[in-house]
């Protein structure tokens, strides 16, 4: 299937590892420019050079996305060097464990790294989505579903990216952008790895998740996530907007106490 990206201009925030890394590959292979922004200079520059040895076309943008002018700086030269935005993937954030023992300005800076820097990045590249008739793709969180326990402000965040997913859906579209809202929920990248390391038993934990997992009892992988946003933020998609799309094996929504034996 052509998805018709070739030469489209994507934005992937933290798009240089993890579900991220999936999200650039998968746009990479569809022959889109991607531009990943991210605050490890040389983790962002070895990962795009990886890309375009390839012989993929790939930037990367240095930013702090908790800082406005970080934002504004990395969009202005990303239009500099390639005079356009066709899709803005707001895929950075961190499951930080502020809770509700946290102090006040801790869940602040909880919305700041998970929400806020979103609503900067749209403002931000809105004149130039609005020219391109682009594309917004939201990277949520089973977690705005089901809860978690222990982490309210990554809660907040990212049931407020759903929020926001529906209202900017309605917003834009007379602008005709496109936004909606990918959901992971168990997906094994390095961070997953690391995290189920450190368990008293990692190997039977891991089993325990895989087999709660109703379809084929495994983890998502990044490729399926990024394949996905890569197909909504398509034009083979292009009477989709203002849904949120789980991407999770049925993870979320079907009982859970069915899929095990």
């Amino acid at each position: 299937m052509d998805t018709e990206l070739k030469g489209k201009v994507v934005i992937v925030t933290g798009g240089n590892k993890g579900i991220g890394e999936g999200i650039s590959r998968s746009f990479a292979a569809e022959g889109a420019i991607v531009v990943v922004f991210g605050r490890n200079r040389e983790e962002g520059e070895t990962f795009c050079e990886a890309l375009r040895s390839e012989g993929a076309q790939a930037a990367f943008r240095l930013a702090e996305l908790t800082r406005e002018s970080e934002v504004f700086a990395a969009v202005s030269q990303t239009l500099e060097e390639f005079g356009r935005i066709d899709v803005l993937v707001n895929n950075a954030g961190v499951n930080d464990g502020v809770d509700l023992m946290a102090s006040v300005e801790a869940f602040r800076g909880s919305l700041e790294k998970n929400l806020t820097q979103c609503y900067a990045l749209v403002h931000h590249c809105l004149d130039a989505l609005k020219a391109s008739r682009g594309n917004i793709v939201n990277i949520g969180s089973k977690v705005a579903e089901t809860g978690q326990g222990g982490t309210s402000g990554y809660a907040a965040s990212k049931g407020g990216l759903n929020a926001l997913t529906r209202e900017w859906a309605l917003d834009l579209a007379g602008d005709g952008i496109r936004v909606n809202c990918v959901i992971p929920a168990e997906v094994m990248t390095p961070l997953y790895e690391r995290w189920i390391a450190q368990q008293s038993d990692p190997k039977g934990d891991l089993k325990a998740i895989c087999d709660s997992i109703p379809l084929e009892k495994r983890m998502t992988t990044i490729e399926e996530i990024g394949d996905t946003v890569v197909f909504v933020a398509s034009p083979k998609s292009s009477h989709t907007t203002g849904q949120i799309l789980y991407v999770d094996g049925g993870y979320t929504h079907i009982d859970r106490r069915f899929t095990t034996d």
